[in-house]
C-alpha cells in the first residue's frame, strides 16, 4: 500500500511540475493542440515585443534601463525556449506519429520552428521574430491537414 501511495504521489508531482509544461507525457489522451499553437503565438508576440524594447532601452545608461534590458533579454530567451520545448516535448514526442502520411513534412516544419526560435535567441533582428511567426503558422497548417 505504501508503494502504491508513493507511486501515485510521484505521478501527481510529475504532472504538476512546472518544468513539464507542454504536457505530462502520461498516456491520458487529453490533448489541447490548438491551445499549444495559441501559446506559441503568444510567446512569439512576447519575443517580438521584448526585442523592440531592448532596442529602445539600449541607448540608455541609467541603472533602471539596464535592469529592464536584462529582464527583457531573459524574457525573450524564456519564451523562445518555451516554443522549442512545446515543439519537442509535446508535438514531436507525443503528437506527430511516424504512421502519418505527412510525417516527414510535419517534422520538417516542426524543426523549422525550433530553428527560428533559436535565431530569436541569437539576435534582435525583427525579421527573425516575423520568421518565427510564419514557421509556427506553417507548422499549424500542415499539422491541421491530418484532421481534414
Amino acid at each position: 500500500m505504501k508503494n502504491l501511495f508513493l507511486s501515485i504521489l510521484l505521478f501527481f508531482t510529475a504532472c504538476a511540475s512546472k518544468d513539464i509544461f507542454a504536457h505530462c507525457q502520461v498516456p491520458c489522451g487529453i490533448y489541447g493542440d490548438q491551445n499549444r499553437f495559441e501559446q506559441m503565438l503568444e510567446d512569439q508576440s512576447t519575443i517580438e515585443k521584448a526585442s523592440k524594447l531592448i532596442h529602445e532601452l539600449s541607448g540608455k545608461k541609467d541603472a533602471q534601463s539596464m535592469n529592464q534590458i536584462a529582464r527583457w533579454v531573459a524574457t525573450k530567451e524564456s519564451h523562445a525556449s518555451a516554443i522549442q520545448n512545446t515543439i519537442a516535448d509535446y508535438f514531436m514526442a507525443q503528437r506527430i506519429k511516424s504512421s502519418d502520411s505527412k510525417y516527414e513534412n510535419k517534422l520538417t516544419k516542426a524543426h523549422a520552428v525550433i530553428v527560428a526560435a533559436m535565431k530569436c535567441k541569437q539576435s534582435l533582428d525583427p525579421k527573425n521574430a516575423s520568421a518565427l511567426k510564419e514557421t509556427i503558422l506553417s507548422f499549424h497548417k500542415s499539422y491541421e491537414e491530418k484532421k481534414k
